[in-house]
């Protein structure tokens, strides 16, 4: 598969997640910042998509620690895009 149909699948699937808090979260952080990420941070994001919802929801809203196996700068930057996206 090709970079560009590689992150066209990416984001189609970050859209459609297991329940609207996550389309959101994950999709409006695929609609953002697809385009840039490296090949280590896709690797990251597939991983991620793989994950129960349910856990990495409660990762984002601080409900449950994160794993150290899934500790990831894209993690930390999907973390903190979640807060400015509901800024005030």
């Amino acid at each position: 598969m090709d970079d560009a149909s590689r992150r066209k699948k990416l984001t189609f699937r970050a859209w459609r997640r297991g329940f609207r808090e996550m389309d959101l979260l994950m999709g409006s952080f695929a609609d953002a910042h697809m385009a840039s990420m490296t090949d280590e941070d896709l690797y990251e994001f597939e991983r991620l998509l793989a994950t129960p919802d349910w856990d990495v929801f409660a990762w984002l809203v601080g409900q449950k620690p994160v794993p150290s196996n899934f500790e990831s700068p894209l993690l930390t930057r999907i973390m903190e895009f979640r807060y400015e996206a509901h800024a005030g």
